[in-house]
């Protein structure tokens, strides 16, 4: 189940990269952004933010995620660090993103972060015959009437 659940998420993941991101332990609000995926890159993905953005200082963080269809949902545990390397910055590069920065990829504001998995939680919903006549009736549901959750590493 921890591979089809993991390539469940990236493949909804990659239909619709939008997540919340929070860094562990400020108390702040998550800051919603948009994820640059690779399905290349084993256990990251990026994010363009601007230096004074509430994430941009990076450390341990959280992203939480769910799917266009409701049916995949994810919270993604790991570290935010700065990527530095130019060819990263480019290769995500693009008229959206360019579209937040006055001076392009020269722009002093400009802060690009790696997100490095450690491991997540991952829910699909698909609820059974039986789960949706319970919830139809307000009978008690069992979890695994309303579909799988599992812990992954990353």
């Amino acid at each position: 189940m921890t591979t089809d659940m993991k390539k469940e998420m990236w493949e909804a993941m990659a239909s619709s990269p939008n997540v919340m991101v929070s860094l562990v332990g400020k108390y702040q609000h998550a800051e919603p952004m948009r994820a640059q995926l690779d399905k290349h890159a084993n256990g990251e993905f990026w994010f363009y933010t601007r230096k004074d953005n509430r994430i941009a200082e990076g450390g341990e963080a959280m992203v939480h995620f769910s799917s266009k269809g409701h049916d995949v949902f994810a919270c993604i545990r790991g570290v935010l660090v700065r990527e530095l390397r130019p060819e990263i910055i480019d290769k995500y590069w693009s008229n959206p993103v360019e579209a937040w920065y006055d001076e392009g990829k020269n722009d002093p504001n400009l802060r690009m972060l790696r997100f490095e998995l450690v491991d997540a939680e991952i829910w699909h919903a698909d609820p059974s015959l039986k789960g949706m006549f319970k919830m139809m009736t307000g009978k008690t549901l069992n979890g695994d009437e309303m579909g799988e959750h599992d812990k992954v590493s990353l």
